[in-house]
């Protein structure tokens, strides 16, 4: 099968108007083409993607369940497309031109996203397989045809212009787009196969994400699930230029941007968590004050639980002690403490396992206005294909299921101030 970067954008177009005109005559005028080159582009397509666009009847052509599920995508992705060249032109000031993303191929999008990812002509062409010329042609004639230019040499490196980066958020959601509806083919011939791709916040449930991902792939043996790890900013970037398709995690009480949704799902308890031999694990009923006798290890300002951190402690009449370390990373804030009297907030999930082991122990609930809620980030416009939304709901069943169980009974609480 071919990549949706192999495909002629012209033909998409085609494909898309004898889709909503009902056959090769009707359609022919509106492409601008003529009938038998229409009706080569229609063939060529179908031979690229492997998979049947249309049925051929004496009255006409019918489109098949697989073009029903590529033309919108395609409309979406030719749409990103032209809304992205009219930003870098009006960057420009320059005056509209009408259909001038017509003029611009995927191999040329293909290229401009590629040097922007790598910084450099030589290193994007060495990681598509292709000539460092071509690809600097394939950028150059861009710049041309959308009269704009696109990429500034700064240094060693070659950066996107203003005008450029307007267009390629845009560019990349159209590549989403139409990578999208290819595994929507493939998974209609084959009845599997298909993609998801998450991005994962520190601080979402270590036990309840596994259970997520354990009970889908049984279900869906044939799927791939890449799963990628990072801060929220980073994540948010990859989700609104199409290369994560949900983010799971802390949601936020203010969205950062306009163009994404949350869906909350459950709600997470922070806890105060330390050595099982830590001075303060054997008290029961502890007072506050005494939080202040020992180190904390929290992450940097800006994230989620550094603000809910310092909001305890001015709950209960306290400035927050200072930090003498600023993490972020679970996996090195417990072997910190383990190594020392140190205390942290998290997630119960966090260190289930060291728990168990005798490890690592609640010493107290950072109290019930410090909870999180926690769930699915998406595009406000996003289009699931129908494995990701197989997905999306195999995790709204396991939270359910998650919530209807109930947490344990985790008896110390802080005395109200």
């Amino acid at each position: 099968m071919s990549t949706p970067l192999d495909l002629n954008l012209k033909h998409l177009h085609a494909l898309a108007a004898v889709y909503h005109h009902g056959g090769i005559s009707a359609a022919a005028p509106h492409v601008n083409l003529s009938q038998p080159a229409l009706t080569q582009a229609i063939a060529r397509l179908e031979k690229q993607l492997d998979a049947p666009l249309f049925d051929r009847q004496p009255g006409g052509m019918s489109p098949t369940e697989a073009a029903g599920l590529l033309v919108p995508r395609i409309e979406r992705a030719l749409a990103y497309i032209a809304h992205g060249v009219r930003g870098a032109r009006r960057a420009q000031r320059l005056p509209a031109m009408p259909a001038v993303e017509r003029r611009v191929t995927l191999g040329q999008l293909r290229a401009l996203a590629a040097v922007d990812t790598a910084g450099s002509f030589t290193l994007a062409a060495s990681r598509a397989g292709v000539s460092q010329p071509a690809i600097y042609r394939a950028v150059h004639e861009l710049a041309e045809v959308i009269e704009t230019p696109l990429m500034v040499r700064r240094g060693k490196t070659v950066q996107p212009t203003p005008a450029a980066t307007r267009m390629l958020r845009l560019v990349r959601l159209a590549l989403s787009e139409l990578s999208a509806g290819v595994d929507e083919l493939a998974s209609l011939r084959s009845q599997q196969g298909g993609r998801v791709a998450l991005g994962v916040m520190p601080l979402a449930r270590a036990i309840l994400l596994p259970q997520v991902l354990a009970r889908f792939a049984r279900a869906h043996p044939g799927a791939t699930v890449n799963v990628i790890e990072g801060p929220y900013a980073e994540l948010l970037g990859d989700l609104r230029e199409g290369s994560r398709d949900l983010l799971i995690g802390a949601m936020r009480d203010k969205l950062p941007v306009r163009d994404i949704a949350q869906e909350g799902l459950f709600d997470d308890d922070p806890v105060i968590v330390a050595r099982s031999g830590h001075p303060l694990a054997a008290t029961q009923g502890i007072h506050f004050p005494q939080l202040l006798d020992y180190p904390w290890v929290i992450a940097a300002t800006g994230a989620p639980v550094r603000a809910r951190w310092e909001r305890m402690f001015r709950q209960h009449g306290h400035e927050p002690p200072r930090l003498r370390i600023e993490c972020g990373s679970v996996l090195i804030t417990r072997g910190l403490l383990l190594e020392d009297d140190w205390l942290t907030l998290m997630s119960r999930d966090q260190f289930v396992f060291e728990r168990r082991a005798g490890l690592l122990c609640e010493i107290g609930r950072a109290g019930d206005d410090l909870r999180r809620r926690i769930g699915l980030t998406t595009r406000a416009d996003w289009h699931p294909t129908r494995l990701q939304q197989a997905f999306v709901e195999t995790f709204r069943q396991v939270c359910t299921e998650r919530n209807d169980a109930g947490d344990e009974a985790w008896p110390f609480r802080f005395p109200t101030p």
